[in-house]
């Protein structure tokens, strides 16, 4: 069952691609099929195997010989390993179906972000939608407490203070890091959303620093901070109350 279920990561990772490469395009993600981003020739089936199509032809087009980029591969083996992982730990249960998804939409978000500096409104909307559906499924099913408010709260929280960034830095963020943040609020709750902020930011001068440094940026060209804040995020939802703990304890 491991086996499969890694394959089938890897296969909705290859369709990850897909939505990674024609949303920012605003390009359909069913139609056409797919095809070489260089010569337009359609795939067969056997172009299509996960990982192991990269290998055999060695990173080029069976085609015209043009390289594949690597990321290809790399966005299929490591949702992959998401999804394996999440099978390991929760079973095959609405846990792993609701994590795997919500991952599944992040890693298209983190790398749109990374290669446009744009977070697809659209994206952010499903993410929302999702969320509420599992926390209704939970209260229905399980009978968990919403605990409405409190994400709310969450939700009012992270929007508010990064339109506040956004006004006093003009326009040091962009409108999607605000509706992003907007929602993880809205999944995490107050305290996390709190840390979720904290660790994007710390991460983020961390690695601005890094990039001037070795002049890979320059100081007014713009670095994507949607990642940093999908990376903040996965941390306070697997372990954000662990963490809060243990700081709490620790200092106070």
């Amino acid at each position: 069952m491991s086996i499969f279920i890694f394959l089938l990561g890897t296969i909705i990772g290859s369709f990850l691609n897909v939505c990674i490469h024609r949303i920012p395009k605003k390009e359909s993600i069913v139609f056409p099929g797919s095809h070489c981003t260089y010569c337009s020739t359609p795939l067969k089936w056997y172009d299509l195997v996960p990982l192991l199509n990269f290998l055999q032809l060695k990173g080029k087009c069976r085609y015209c010989g043009e390289n594949i980029s690597p990321r290809y591969p790399f966005v299929e083996l490591l949702n992959g390993i998401v999804y394996l992982l999440l099978y390991l730990v929760y079973g095959l249960g609405i846990d792993s179906i609701y994590y795997g998804i919500l991952i599944s939409i992040l890693i298209i978000i983190f790398f749109i972000d990374l290669d446009h500096q744009i977070i697809p409104s659209i994206l952010v909307v499903i993410i929302l939608i999702w969320d509420i559906i599992y926390k209704f499924f939970n209260f229905l099913i399980y009978n968990l407490p919403l605990n409405l408010l409190n994400h709310l709260s969450g939700l009012a929280i992270g929007f508010v203070l990064f339109l506040l960034i956004f006004i006093l830095s003009k326009g040091g963020i962009g409108g999607g890091d605000i509706k992003l943040i907007g929602v993880f609020g809205f999944v995490l709750g107050i305290p996390r959303i709190f840390l979720n902020m904290f660790i994007s930011f710390v991460l983020g001068g961390i690695i601005s620093i890094i990039l001037l440094m070795f002049k890979k940026k320059k100081r007014k060209d713009p670095i994507a901070f949607g990642p940093f804040l999908i990376i903040g995020f996965l941390v306070s939802l697997f372990w954000g109350y662990e963490i809060i703990h243990w700081y709490i304890f620790s200092f106070y």
